[in-house]
């Protein structure tokens, strides 16, 4: 008997797990919403569309205004031109990104998941264009448990038709970053595009297709890694998509007429909607959730319920931890944002930013390295030590030059070409090679530093010095 028992545990939990995994892959319909956090939602999906498809056909000075041009290795950007030595610059933005994004959890939650993540975005757009189709969620529910029809077919099909569109419209545009997208539309119309601008397209819109249209909440859920650690940069005084409990129970449902106050219930009247509308079907009601993206839908759901039955806004609402325990009112909030978490985060945001703003506005558009010639020490005719350098000049301004060169550092030390000017077009590469001559009776020891001094004849600003080292034997 007891073998039999040892048996038959195991079976039990498996079971449970199989059908918690089947149930991860039910399909999720949600409801359409309207109110103040929806119309933000929508206006920060325009102006971030608008931002992703317009920017690479802005113009500026006859080139594309932002393009990252990795096979000439130079990254256009406005009127600011990064070459790979500006990889600093790249880290620089980096840092301040995962900064603010740190700052601004800590504050208010996930605003970047709810508002502004490429994921929400594109479900955003991907959901509104299946509803404009099928129809809002008891429509779509409807369609996809009837049997395969002429109506089902036809919808189905012009869904999964602009879906497409849109997503490899988006490859396309992805890659118009990296190649001059006036040049990639002329190529894609007459079908000469490469391998590399098709593959890119092809797998861009794949990504998007599928992510927007299909996986949706299962990215958010499994496959981001920021759900799983923000409980780290929440602390009791961050502001969350909180239901107030403390109003809100004991929950049921009720007539208009009903008081609650005599029938002891409390506001929320269990009508599951802001469930229907969560993008990642969670329960609002059971508490903050790693899956709930801050998206403040059941926000403006549950306000308009409030607002029918004449209850008050405000049962499922932004607030804190703090203010549901009673340590503090709503109106307290803003007081309580300043804490040393976000002051520390505020403090070190502020001087990166302004470091990097300083050295970005201040950095000077040219940039020269010198390299001593390997068998560079000879003596010429005339008795003098003579070592050959190769300098090269990259002019990283939108602009040609014509650089003067100069030499410094031992006595009477002299660039022997006659040539010591050169002139380097705009965002292009110069190698020039320099001999440079020193009386040996004027050499201390047998390794002196020197220093070459390149300057812009047109524009003093744009210099650069060099150091270098003058061997004597």
């Amino acid at each position: 008997m007891a073998d039999q028992k040892q048996t038959v545990i195991p079976i039990t939990p498996a079971v449970e797990v199989e059908q918690s995994l089947l149930a991860v892959k039910q399909k999720i319909y949600p409801r359409a919403v309207h109110g103040w956090f929806a119309n933000w939602r929508i206006a920060l999906v325009v102006f971030t569309q608008l931002v992703y498809y317009g920017m690479p056909w802005l113009t500026w000075d006859k080139r594309q205004a932002v393009l990252f041009d990795l096979a000439a290795r130079k990254f256009y950007i406005l009127g600011l031109v990064l070459w790979p030595q500006d990889f600093i610059y790249l880290t620089g933005l980096l840092v301040i990104s995962a900064l603010s994004l740190f700052l601004f959890t800590a504050v208010a939650g996930r605003l970047w998941c709810g508002y502004s993540c490429p994921q929400t975005v594109y479900t955003e757009i991907f959901m509104w264009i299946a509803r404009k189709i099928e129809g809002d969620r008891p429509k779509q529910i409807k369609l996809d448990q009837m049997p395969w029809n002429a109506e089902k077919i036809g919808k189905k099909t012009a869904k999964h038709m602009l879906w497409l569109a849109l997503a490899f419209w988006t490859g396309f545009t992805f890659v118009g970053y990296f190649v001059p997208i006036k040049e990639l539309a002329v190529s894609f119309v007459q079908w000469t595009l490469g391998s590399w601008e098709i593959f890119w397209i092809f797998f861009y819109g794949f990504a998007t297709y599928g992510n927007a249209g299909f996986m949706r909440e299962q990215v958010c859920i499994y496959m981001c890694p920021y759900g799983r650690f923000q409980s780290v940069m929440f602390d009791a005084d961050t502001l969350t998509v909180t239901y107030d409990s403390k109003r809100g129970e004991p929950r049921g449902s009720r007539s208009k007429s009903v008081d609650r106050q005599t029938a002891q219930i409390g506001d929320c009247v269990d009508c599951g909607i802001c469930v229907q509308v969560c993008p990642t079907d969670i329960d609002i009601r059971d508490g903050l959730q790693y899956e709930c993206i801050g998206c403040a839908a059941c926000i403006d759901a549950c306000d308009q319920v409030m607002d029918k039955i004449g209850y008050p806004r405000g049962l499922i609402r932004y607030t804190t931890e703090n203010v549901i325990q009673g340590k503090y009112t709503d109106q307290n909030i803003l007081a309580h944002a300043l804490r040393p978490r976000t002051i520390i985060y505020s403090m070190v945001l502020t001087t990166i930013i302004s470091v990097f703003a300083y050295t970005l506005f201040n950095r000077v558009p040219l940039r020269v390295d010198a390299i001593r010639d390997r068998i560079a020490i000879r003596e010429t005719g005339e008795g003098l030590i003579e070592n050959v350098y190769r300098l090269q000049i990259i002019n990283m301004d939108d602009k040609s030059h014509r650089y003067a060169i100069s030499v410094a550092g031992l006595p009477g030390i002299k660039i022997a070409d006659q040539v010591s000017s050169f002139e380097v077009a705009t965002l292009q590469n110069f190698d020039a090679v320099l001999h440079l001559q020193v009386d040996p009776a004027l050499v201390k020891t047998p390794s002196s530093p020197v220093q070459f001094k390149v300057q812009a004849m047109d524009n003093p600003k744009l210099t650069k010095i060099v150091k270098a080292t003058f061997l004597s034997h």
